[in-house]
């Protein structure tokens, strides 16, 4: 038996490294309340009351907030533009069906942007949405 070789023992086992992300004030973990607070106003305003420690919360819930609002403002600013098109006489029909057309692409890039901060948000990605993300960010970070 010159041929073996001594076998080297497993290392100790040391402390587990946390297999879950940090539970925030409301109970939660961070990546899951985070997910929840971007659904827009609603979930922000909620999450940005209750949460008072976790910056990643508050981020989330902050960007939903400016994200939920600008969406409103874009409601009410869609249906002026389609009932100043519909008021005007022989071509407001033509001019309120492409403003529909347009009126849909636009909520669906909203939509598509909500999803992909829900998604960032659980998988524990910090992601800024374009101009409101560094917005929101100012804004957690004064207070």
């Amino acid at each position: 038996m010159p041929d073996e070789v001594p076998t080297q023992s497993p290392p100790p086992p040391g402390p587990e490294p946390e297999t879950t992300p940090k539970s925030t004030s409301t109970g939660l973990p961070s990546n899951v309340a985070a997910a929840i607070a971007c659904i827009p106003l609603n979930g922000g305003i909620i999450f940005y009351i209750l949460e008072k420690h976790d910056g990643f919360v508050r981020f989330y819930a902050m960007q939903s907030i400016i994200f939920g609002c600008a969406w409103f403002l874009f409601n009410i600013v869609s249906a002026i533009v389609h009932a100043v098109f519909g008021a005007i006489p022989g071509i407001g029909g033509i001019l309120v069906f492409f403003w529909a057309i347009i009126a849909a692409l636009v909520h669906l890039v909203f939509l598509v942007i909500m999803i992909i901060t829900i998604v960032k948000a659980f998988t524990g990605v910090r992601w800024d949405i374009p101009y409101i993300g560094p917005v929101a960010r100012r804004q957690v970070e004064t207070t």
